[in-house]
């Protein structure tokens, strides 16, 4: 499987443009809001979604100056609610080092996040790019609707499966999402076209958070993140639902009662992650990851071939691949 550099390729020129102008856009007069965006700056991830805001742009006709613009407004306000997340969270590490609000505080945090957002729409209304702030703003709304639902439903351990996507199609799958349809607007794409792309994102993005949840019940992976960590959390994903829809009503208290009452002893959430993958629930949602992979796949066959649709394709098995 391609590396993220190798699918970096077509963009590479570009997504070195877009970091120095993603910094210039963190920048304030205020010293310690610099050293703290720098900090973020220089532990920043894969970089993956504004990778699907000039893929998408390639693809829908051309690269332009509304596209930078588009990646940096959702890469703002992506790193927002990351911040804001870890807050939420009482998080103290994010990506293996320590978070903003374990080094600074929550109160410190929740305002950098702030600034984060506000520099992002300024960004966008300062250049009249209205249609990208509207996608952009409303994959925002969805986001946090999506977290509210989990937390409204994590305390009643009542989530279905059409939940559950609901839930991940709010949280993830809005985000890329925008970013494919933000590229295609940034590149001049008609409302259908755009839409289209949209689609596809939001598609790319069930699958991959339906991987990142595959995560928790792999044993001895390599993500660095704590195997049954969402076990832990009261976290229904795919596995799990599915699992528990197949079990009879003993089997289904049992788990149930592990979930509510011991989900932070070890040997319990092992023993939930040995009977989930015992009951078939990892297959099946690799199965319907796979479904969503095919969706978005199919959708991008319309669209002429080009560097950067070979390099979209090839993003999206990397979403369903990865290791961590």
């Amino acid at each position: 499987m391609p590396g993220i550099d190798d699918l970096k390729k077509p963009i590479a020129k570009e997504m070195d443009a877009f970091e120095q102008r993603f910094r210039e856009s963190m920048k304030s007069s205020v010293p310690l809001l610099d050293k703290i965006t720098y900090y973020i700056v220089k532990r920043k991830g894969k970089q993956v979604r504004p990778m699907f805001v000039f893929l998408s742009a390639g693809i829908c006709g051309g690269i332009t100056e509304s596209t930078y613009r588009a990646a940096s407004l959702i890469e703002l306000l992506h790193t927002a609610t990351l911040v804001h997340d870890d807050v939420v969270d009482d998080s103290n590490e994010r990506r293996g080092f320590f978070s903003v609000n374990a080094l600074w505080k929550n109160k410190i945090a929740v305002l950098v996040g702030d600034y984060l957002l506000s520099r992002g729409l300024l960004l966008s209304v300062d250049h009249s790019e209205f249609t990208v702030l509207r996608l952009v703003s409303n994959s925002v709304r969805e986001m946090s609707e999506g977290e509210l639902l989990q937390i409204e439903k994590a305390r009643r351990l009542d989530i279905q499966e059409e939940v559950y996507f609901d839930i991940i199609r709010q949280k993830t799958a809005t985000l890329i999402a925008s970013c494919c349809a933000s590229g295609a607007a940034s590149a001049g794409s008609d409302a259908e076209r755009t839409e289209r792309m949209r689609q596809i994102g939001e598609w790319v993005g069930i699958a991959f958070q339906i991987k990142d949840d595959l995560f928790d019940y792999e044993r001895g992976s390599s993500i660095g993140k704590p195997t049954g960590i969402d076990i832990k959390e009261r976290k229904m994903t795919l596995p799990l639902i599915y699992a528990l829809s197949q079990a009879d009503k003993s089997e289904k208290r049992k788990i149930i009662n592990i979930i509510k009452n011991h989900n932070t002893e070890p040997a319990k959430v092992d023993e939930v992650i040995a009977w989930v993958n015992a009951s078939e629930g990892i297959r099946y949602a690799e199965q319907k990851m796979c479904e969503y992979r095919d969706r978005a796949l199919a959708a991008l066959a319309e669209f002429p071939d080009s560097e950067y649709k070979q390099s979209f394709i090839n993003l999206v098995h990397y979403t369903v691949n990865r290791k961590k």
